[in-house]
């Protein structure tokens, strides 16, 4: 029988106190702990998480106990830039997809659950997937509404299944919360918060053009579509000028 070596995540890299884990293929790292069965929470940080963390200590004490928290933001990849570590932006909806796609290829990697979104989008989410991998094996597709008389059956139902990957669209910091509350339920899962991916799946929406991601512009497309989140987008120069003082100042 073939013995597993535990995978430890890098020493992390810490942004404004909290952590980053730099990799050069999250998706095979992920992988492997599947393989393995090495549960693991995927936070996909950017830098208005790491705002919102600095008043909200809970949701801190979550990322940094998380065993991979990847630079989803371009303010993250831009503050590590300052210090010398060049890399590229893992954006949590591309994890997520390469993911989808590896357990497609590989049905040995266990079953998916999906939780998020509209009842109507998160279904479209999943004959969507099951179309582009017909391997995927979609044992779980709950929207996002669940009452609190019905949470507890899906809990037990999450349970009862063990699905291997747990995707998680609720929002931030909700979905964060929600996954810190359940994991152990389901302790050899990988669980990634996907924010609103089930909607750009289904159609509902969709992401910046390739040239604006490609010039960390995407912030500009989301608040076209979504012009009530401005004061959310506050967070980007905030981080960006504690980003430089903290450079400078080590404060």
């Amino acid at each position: 029988m073939q013995k597993f070596v535990p995978l430890e995540a890098p020493e992390p890299f810490s942004v404004l106190g909290l952590p980053v884990h730099l990799l050069d293929d999250y998706t095979g790292w992920l992988v492997s702990r599947a393989q393995q069965q090495q549960g693991c929470h995927v936070v996909t940080l950017n830098a208005e998480m790491a705002m919102a963390a600095e008043h909200n200590l809970p949701l801190a004490a979550i990322i940094r106990y998380a065993e991979l928290v990847i630079p989803d933001g371009a303010g993250i990849v831009l503050y590590l830039k300052l210090y010398g570590r060049s890399t590229q932006r893992c954006p949590g909806i591309e994890l997520a997809e390469s993911l989808l796609r590896e357990f497609g290829r590989l049905p040995s990697l266990g079953t998916v659950a999906f939780l998020g979104g509209q009842p109507d989008v998160i279904q479209k989410a999943k004959t969507i997937w099951q179309e582009r991998a017909p391997g995927l094996a979609i044992a779980i597709a709950q929207h996002g509404y669940l009452s609190p008389e019905d949470e507890p059956a899906f809990l037990q139902t999450l349970k009862d299944t063990q699905p291997q990957l747990i995707l998680v669209g609720l929002g931030v910091p909700r979905q964060e919360f929600w996954i810190a509350k359940h994991r152990h339920l389901c302790p050899n899962a990988i669980w990634i918060g996907v924010g609103g991916s089930f909607d750009i799946w289904a159609g509902v929406k969709t992401r910046a053009p390739g040239w604006l991601r490609d010039n960390h512009l995407e912030w500009v497309y989301r608040l076209y579509q979504e012009p009530w989140r401005w004061r959310r987008m506050l967070a980007l120069p905030k981080f960006a000028w504690r980003s430089v003082v903290y450079r400078l100042t080590r404060k």
